[in-house]
C-alpha cells in the first residue's frame, strides 16, 4: 500500500481489525480518539494494540489538530456503538468523550490529576464510566525547569512556550513553572502559540529580548510541529527542553517526561480488561512509573554546551 493511501485510510473513518477473522462482525469495536494526526507517533497506537491483546476492531478518529472536531468525532463513535473509547493524546479528547456519553466505558491518558480535572471521583475508585492513566506531564514542569538550569547553569531568562488551545494543561504547567521559577530566582517570559505561524512569531520575538533558554510546554500540536521547533531552536541557538522524547529524536536538545509509549500500552491493557467484563468504576487510575530523560548530544555540541557528567549518568538515552 502506498504511503498516501495509508494516511488516507487511517485519517478517515477506518476500522482496522486487530486479528485475522475479525471481519465477521461478532467481535467488539474499540473507538480510538486523538486530537492530533497519526504520523507523529505511529509507535504509540501500536503500543496500544500490544497492550490490548484482544481481537476486535479499532475505529480511529484523528482530529488533525482541530480540537473543535473532537466532540463530533466522539459522538460519532458513540453512535457506532463502540464497546470502549480510548481517549488519548490530551485532555481535549477525554473531555469530548466524557461529554458524549455516560454509559460507554472510556479509558484515558491525561497529564495531570484526573480527580482535579473532574474526570474521576478518586484514583482508587474512579466511579462512573471513566478510568485510565495519569502520566504526570504538568506535575513534572518544575523538574524539567531544574534539568534545563542544570544543563545551562548561567540561564536567568527563560522563555516558556505554551499552547492556549489546551487551557487546563497550560494553566497547570504555568502555575507550577512560575512557582519553581520564583524559587530558583529565574525570570520567565510566557509565549503563546497554537499555529505554525505563531510558533515562528514566538521565535522571531527573541530578536528583541533574547532568552537564555526555552521551556516548551505540553501540547499534541507541539509534537506534530516538533521538527519546526527543533529547527527554530537551532537557528536561534536557544537551548530548549521538551516533555516528549520525540522532540529529542528530531534534534531537540533534551526531553524529560513519562514514557507515553508505555502509557498507551497501559490504556490498551485497561481496554482489554473492560472488554473481558471489568467495570471502569472498579479499575484504579494507573500512575505512570516509567520516566525518560533523553539528551541529544550533537545538538548540545552545536550549541557549545558541555553536558555535566552527572546529567549524562542519569540520562536514559543519549542520542549520538
Amino acid at each position: 500500500m502506498r504511503r498516501r493511501d495509508f494516511i488516507s485510510l487511517i485519517g478517515g473513518a477506518a476500522a482496522w481489525p486487530l486479528a485475522a477473522g475479525a471481519a465477521g462482525g461478532k467481535l467488539p469495536t474499540i473507538g480510538f480518539l486523538h486530537p492530533a494526526s497519526p504520523e507523529p507517533s505511529a509507535d504509540r497506537p501500536r503500543a496500544f494494540r500490544q497492550g490490548l491483546k484482544e481481537e476486535g476492531f479499532v475505529e480511529y478518529r484523528w482530529a488533525d489538530n482541530q480540537n473543535d472536531r473532537l466532540p463530533a468525532l466522539a459522538a460519532e463513535l458513540v453512535r457506532r456503538e463502540v464497546a470502549v473509547i480510548a481517549a488519548v493524546g490530551g485532555n481535549t479528547s477525554v473531555f469530548a468523550a466524557k461529554a458524549a456519553t455516560t454509559t460507554v466505558p472510556i479509558v484515558f491518558d491525561v497529564g495531570e490529576d484526573p480527580v482535579k480535572l473532574g474526570l474521576v471521583a478518586s484514583l482508587a475508585r474512579p466511579g462512573g464510566n471513566l478510568t485510565g492513566i495519569n502520566f504526570f506531564t504538568a506535575e513534572l514542569a518544575a523538574k524539567r525547569l531544574e534539568l534545563l538550569r542544570e544543563l545551562v547553569p548561567g540561564a536567568i531568562r527563560i522563555a516558556v512556550l505554551v499552547d492556549p488551545a489546551g487551557p487546563t494543561t497550560t494553566e497547570s504547567t504555568l502555575r507550577d513553572i512560575e512557582a519553581a521559577a520564583r524559587a530558583m530566582r529565574l525570570q520567565i517570559q510566557i509565549l503563546n502559540a497554537s499555529t505554525s505561524r505563531e510558533i515562528e512569531a514566538a521565535f522571531a520575538s527573541f530578536a528583541g529580548e533574547r532568552p537564555d533558554a526555552l521551556f516548551v510546554g505540553i501540547s499534541p500540536f507541539f509534537i506534530v510541529r516538533r521538527v519546526q521547533l527543533a529547527q527554530l531552536a537551532a537557528r536561534h541557538a536557544i537551548p530548549a527542553i521538551y516533555q516528549d522524547r520525540l522532540h529529542a529524536e528530531v534534534g531537540g536538545l533534551m526531553s524529560y517526561g513519562a514514557s507515553l509509549t508505555d502509557a498507551y500500552r497501559q490504556v490498551g491493557v485497561y481496554t482489554g480488561r473492560i472488554l473481558k467484563g471489568a467495570k471502569p468504576a472498579d479499575l484504579p487510575v494507573v500512575q505512570s512509573s516509567k520516566f525518560e530523560l533523553v539528551i541529544n548530544a550533537p545538538t548540545a555540541r552545536m550549541l557549545g554546551l558541555a553536558v555535566p557528567p552527572s546529567l549524562l549518568a542519569r540520562a536514559d538515552e543519549v542520542i549520538e
